[in-house]
């Protein structure tokens, strides 16, 4: 890669494994658990659960963004 025998060059990566990321974003998702599709009005979910949601789906987002940064330097 261009650049990466200056000294700070960022390690290579290992190429994108497609059915490690799959596993991890899996298993990130089934943590959300099932979800029911309510109205509004009955939609019971706390502050803290939807932050415990968003924290998890930042996490699987996290994954793919990784995934495709050692796809775009390869």
């Amino acid at each position: 890669m261009p650049g990466a025998h200056l000294p700070g060059a960022a390690p290579q990566q290992e190429p994108a494994d497609p059915h490690r990321i799959k596993d991890e974003v899996d298993a990130l998702l089934a943590e959300l658990g099932p979800r029911a599709a309510v109205s509004p009005a009955e939609n019971t979910e706390t502050g803290a659960d939807i932050t415990r949601r968003a924290r998890i789906l930042e996490q699987a987002h996290d994954v793919l963004v990784d995934a495709l940064a050692t796809v775009d330097k390869i």
